[in-house]
């Protein structure tokens, strides 16, 4: 993989549980609103290192559910904090990651999500009503993760999304493709995909150094080592970049001293980055890290759990 060292996994992992027991840290502290969030990333790629054991599940869990609203069915990305469905999938994942949605009530979390599909098919993020393609993938995913797509329109919510595709093949209604092509993936609509066009547009992210950034002109960043190469996986285009040269960029982030990973190299880690290092490592097949897949964000392992032993 290049002269980018190896990955550090274990020192990896040893920041990912340090940063999540110290509650007074700076990292800690901005992502006080988002906390949800950051526990499936960290554990997400706690799992993807082979180390979920590493945390205290029923601890985990406990926490997890103290977020919960029980009167509308969602999720805060803290205690206390108001519902939205980003905490609500971050919440269902790591659920999924424990094999532990027995501790949810399924169809009460399934009705707050179908709740807010619009008339043309999108989604709002909660009750004030903000629309975002980010929402309708999030609300395909955690339906289909609780195995209750049916409680939608699917067929609007996919004209919706196609009604968002760019001339250039992409989409548009930020924040964009991952969204878009995971919702067509998962609903079985990626017919609707020029994948040549869209192909070459995220070909395109690929900098001199290897990385991939999010739009034209911009830096390369970590985080779209897992945004773009998704997207690639989802329409069969992943042999158009260099992925030895990514994977070089992804590894040259790493504190290789203290762990984590950084959105470019000698800058502070977090661990946003962290998580969207190893998936997109992950995503190129790299020695020692799970496979996962690209569409639901989670390793493979527990989708074919979830999917394997459908419940009806």
């Amino acid at each position: 993989m290049g002269d980018g060292g190896e990955l550090a996994a274990e020192k990896h992992v040893r920041y990912i549980v340090t940063v999540e027991k110290r509650k007074d840290s700076f990292e800690s502290l901005v992502m006080e609103h988002i906390r949800l969030n950051g526990a499936y990333w960290g554990l997400t790629t706690l799992d993807l290192l082979h180390k979920l054991r590493a945390v205290e599940a029923d601890e985990v869990i406990e926490w997890i559910m103290s977020c919960y609203h029980p009167e509308s069915g969602g999720f805060g990305g803290n205690v206390g904090h108001d519902a939205h469905v980003l905490y609500t999938l971050s919440a269902v994942q790591v659920l999924c990651l424990f094999d532990r949605l027995d501790a949810l009530d399924v169809d009460k979390v399934a009705d707050y999500i179908a709740g807010l599909q619009n008339e043309d098919g999108s989604f709002s993020g909660d009750i004030w009503g903000e629309v975002d393609t980010r929402f309708s993938y999030i609300a395909i995913c955690t339906l289909s993760l609780l195995h209750r797509l049916e409680k939608i329109n699917v067929q609007k919510a996919v004209d919706y999304i196609v009604s968002c595709k760019n001339l250039d093949g992409g989409f548009g209604a930020m924040p964009g493709v991952f969204c878009c092509v995971g919702a067509l993936a998962i609903t079985g609509s990626l017919h609707h995909i020029d994948r040549d066009l869209l192909g070459w547009w995220l070909c395109e992210r690929q900098c001199k150094e290897g990385g991939l950034n999010g739009r034209p002109e911009k830096l390369a960043d970590v985080c779209y080592s897992w945004w773009v190469l998704s997207s690639l996986i989802m329409i069969d285009r992943v042999h158009w970049i260099d992925k030895d040269k990514l994977a070089k960029f992804i590894l040259n982030c790493q504190d290789k001293e203290n762990g984590g990973i950084s959105d470019r190299p000698d800058n502070a880690v977090d661990i946003y980055h962290t998580y969207f290092g190893v998936a997109g490592l992950s995503l190129m097949e790299y020695p020692g890290v799970k496979p996962m897949d690209p569409a639901y964000a989670l390793p493979l392992d527990v989708v074919n759990r979830i999917f394997l032993r459908k419940e009806h």
